[in-house]
């Protein structure tokens, strides 16, 4: 079989990872799968519908899917229901009531824990309080918290009367909270009076203050007591959390909603331009995630689970909080930094608590690659049977240190590709299958996904092209916020089809490959080339932690790559090992890949939920300010 350049570098000693031992204790076997990608690629209506009964609706649907104002789809029309109903209400009139949903932990090390029972009677406290302060179906409700019990609460005490709410990842600064202020119009705030932070004590409400300044939509602000700092409580205004819900009843009544009805608005920081408020609703978007979850973790009655992922993004929405307890599982919460106080944090929550399932953004991972195999090492991890992968590609040489030393090179580790946008998983592997490291592998069942050229139709296998998704799917969002025309431009890229704005390939089998994002792929000497792909290059080499590559001007070859790259503790930043890291690349991926510069840093730009910001290493580069996009520039990374 004949592969391209990138093929070999990501195949070389890496074909097929079949993990026998997993296949036989997994729920779904090779050959369900195989029938269910089947009858899914049939009839995908039938599948979504078969997956919809799994849960319960106040109504049923009159149609699984309405066409009529695409690409405006209407999942489970005329159907009637509430998300908080699935996720915590039903589980309260089974075997699973007194089951552990939540166990948290602070960075100082206090942890609480709450049965799905006792989960129960903190968001109907919460909701009961959110009605006494005129919140109502339709309200939208901005909470600006870190990852803490609270946070779980307000989320699904807003959803549960029927509220939409906002979560904004509590490292944005008052400017970008304002921003999502005024454009939710937002009712009331919900924030913490500060929280901890690798070893530090973050101010919040100080910056909900400053946010407020003008946000004349703002009635209340919900204050919960963490630090114990002495903050401002404006009267009329402020209320305390604990002084808020503590006679209030256990007992809430629960909105019914319309399956369309919006559920959430979460914004997205983007590349360039003003965020976008992705709005995904209560229907669809309960079946999605409920479907996925279930699948691609293998959900076992006794399972910890644990998505490291801050809330205030998908990730956190998605598996740290729906997707557990749709599934009716346990999941953990972690307040602080993972190298707090030292880099053994996620280790030592592993450990202690049992965690059988881990989910967590290789820039966490490669963050921890980098202080050795000691930590992971010094503590049991057997308890893990499942790791997962989130939020930009994993390199073979990440995927394999996760693989060893965390997973005993005994846990799958899957890949998953998806968006804001898409609401649930899209493209992973299933423990069953047989794993490409590097690679997202297929489309789950239920999803079309395809890589095309700019005209639409598929490219051949190892070409790069973009990843579209060709039929709607239940998580779908439903609008963005106040601008229809923002969601138009999803389908019109390529017509008919959802244009997800990665570059990928598939290779021979059907695995698809992510290279980044399509604005980051490299035009070199006419030759299209991932930055994904040359930093996969890069940090094959021992030396290299991490690196980011953005395309620079070249004379001759129009585009070459200049690398910004983070070394491990033993290398030294020397002439000779610029030369020597330029032959590796060369070495790996021949001479398509042109290394122009190269240059050390002690640590790399990254977004607030840890994707590396290349467009600020550009704008360096050009010697410009970089676009607001609101995500500022004193975020910390996962």
């Amino acid at each position: 079989m004949d592969r391209s350049i990138a093929d070999e570098l990501l195949f070389e000693e890496r074909v097929i990872r079949p993990l026998p031992q997993f296949v036989v204790e997994a729920n779904l076997k090779p050959a369900q799968v195989a029938e269910l990608r089947e009858a899914a690629t049939d009839d995908p209506l039938w599948y979504w519908e078969d997956a919809a009964d799994e849960l319960e609706w106040f109504r049923k649907w009159d149609t699984v899917l309405d066409e009529d104002n695409a690409p405006f789809y209407r999942w489970f029309a005329g159907a009637r229901c509430n998300i908080v109903h699935n996720a915590l209400e039903r589980h309260t009139l089974t075997v699973n009531k007194n089951k552990l949903a939540l166990i948290w932990e602070g960075e100082p090390g206090d942890t609480r824990k709450y049965t799905y029972f006792e989960l129960n009677r903190e968001v109907n406290r919460f909701a009961n309080a959110l009605r006494g302060l005129g919140v109502g179906k339709g309200d939208r409700v901005v909470i600006y918290m870190p990852p803490l019990p609270e946070t779980v609460f307000a989320m699904l005490a807003s959803a549960k009367i029927g509220a939409v709410h906002s979560m904004v990842f509590a490292g944005f600064s008052a400017k970008a909270l304002r921003g999502r202020i005024a454009d939710s119009d937002a009712k009331v705030v919900i924030t913490a009076d500060g929280f901890y932070r690798n070893g530090r004590v973050v101010r919040l409400k100080d910056t909900v203050d400053r946010a407020l300044f003008d946000a004349d939509s703002v009635e209340s602000v919900v204050v919960v007591r963490r630090t114990g700092q002495e903050v401002d409580i404006s009267s009329g205004r402020d209320f305390w959390y604990e002084e808020l819900v503590r006679r209030e009843r256990t007992q809430a009544s629960t909105e019914v909603m319309d399956a369309s009805d919006p559920l959430f608005v979460l914004y997205t920081a983007g590349t360039t331009g003003k965020p976008k408020g992705i709005v995904h609703a209560h229907g669809g978007y309960m079946v999605g995630v409920n479907r996925t979850f279930r699948d691609v973790f293998d959900i076992k009655p006794t399972d910890i689970f644990w998505c490291a992922a801050d809330t205030g993004w998908i990730t956190g929405h998605t598996a740290a909080i729906y997707g557990p307890l749709l599934a009716g599982t346990t999941a953990v919460l972690y307040e602080g930094h993972p190298n707090y106080p030292q880099p053994d944090r996620l280790w030592s929550i592993v450990e202690r608590y049992g965690v059988s399932i881990l989910y967590t953004p290789p820039t966490t991972i490669r963050m921890l690659m980098r202080h050795g195999t000691q930590y992971p090492e010094s503590h049991n991890l057997t308890s893990l049977r499942l790791l997962g992968t989130v939020g930009e590609t994993i390199s073979p040489v990440t995927w394999d240190w996760f693989h060893k030393h965390v997973g005993g090179n005994a846990c799958p580790v899957l890949d998953t590709w998806w968006q804001t946008e898409t609401g649930m998983f899209m493209i992973s592997p299933l423990p069953v299958a047989a794993l490409k490291p590097g690679s997202v592998a297929r489309p789950l069942p239920g999803v079309e996904a395809e890589v095309v050229d700019r005209q639409g139709q598929p490219v051949p296998p190892g070409k790069t092209g973009f990843l579209v998704i060709t039929k709607p799917w239940p998580a779908m969002m439903v609008a963005i916020e106040d601008d229809p025309d923002a969601y138009r431009s999803y389908w019109d890229r390529v017509p008919g089809a959802y244009f997800a704005g990665d570059a990928a390939r598939k290779d021979e089998d059907g695995y698809i490959w992510i290279q980044g994002r399509a604005d980051d792929v490299l035009i070199i000497a006419g030759h299209r080339i991932g930055t994904a792909e040359l930093e996969g290059a890069f940090v094959s080499h021992k030396a290299v932690v991490e690196v980011a590559i953005i395309g620079i001007a070249d004379r001759i070859k129009g585009e070459a790559a200049k690398a910004f790259v983070v070394l491990g503790d033993d290398y030294d930043p020397t002439d000779e090992l610029i030369e020597e890291l330029k032959e590796h690349v060369r070495g790996e991926l021949g001479p398509v890949a042109v290394v122009k510069a190269i240059e050390f840093r002690e640590s790399l730009p990254k977004t607030s939920c840890g994707k590396l910001l290349r467009r600020v290493l550009k704008s360096e580069e050009l010697g410009v300010a970089p676009e607001d996009d609101g995500d500022p520039d004193d975020c910390w990374s996962a």
